[in-house]
């Protein structure tokens, strides 16, 4: 038994010295999601700006010019930061910000799911509503459309727009804030050493 302890700590030893592939898969991933999402809304600019300050049909949020500045500039440079790893726990906070209020002021009234599954265990009445909608309209197409060449790409689905991928990128944020960038994949590391050999 002490034996295998033993190899078991040596494996453990050899593996951290890969354990900035974590941060990075998680930088990586996050980055293009959040870059385009600024980017989105930038190039949408007033568009943005009027379903952010519209309490009747968008979010009623305070000077809506200053906080659709602010969220695409934190997610376009942000996702950037993020993808070089320069800052990463730093930018984390203002991203997990972000996506918080994304969750909870855009998506909650939908509830969980992102995509609507009828099947699934976290359907709500507006994502059972969607599959009756759903098979309608699978019904038009293939009576009325080149059904076979519509789906080619994929099947269709509803969008329920709930708040499984904003919560996903605050888990995920949350990660690099606590781990940072990693290690020999970020330009944290390299400024870390820099800066711990000239002190």
């Amino acid at each position: 038994m002490q034996t295998l302890f033993v190899l078991y700590q040596k494996i453990l030893q050899k593996l951290s010295h890969f354990d900035g592939l974590a941060p990075l898969a998680l930088r990586i991933y996050l980055a293009p999601v959040l870059m385009q999402a600024g980017y989105n809304k930038l190039a949408h600019f007033k568009d943005t700006a009027a379903w952010f300050g519209n309490p009747d049909w968008g979010l009623g949020l305070p000077m809506p010019e200053v906080m659709t500045a602010l969220a695409a500039g934190t997610e376009l440079f942000g996702g950037f930061l993020l993808l070089i790893g320069l800052a990463t726990r730093l930018i984390s906070l203002p991203l997990i910000v972000t996506m918080a209020v994304a969750a909870f002021a855009v998506h909650w009234q939908n509830g969980w799911l992102a995509i609507a599954d009828t099947n699934s265990w976290l359907a709500n009445n507006s994502v059972l509503e969607a599959g009756e909608k759903l098979a309608a309209a699978k019904a038009i197409l293939q009576q009325h459309g080149n059904y076979e060449w519509l789906t080619s790409s994929g099947n269709f689905v509803i969008l329920n727009n709930g708040i499984e991928f904003a919560i996903t990128y605050l888990l995920m944020l949350l990660v690099l804030l606590f781990m940072g960038g990693g290690r020999y994949v970020s330009l944290d590391y390299y400024i870390q050493r820099f800066l711990a050999k000239t002190a």
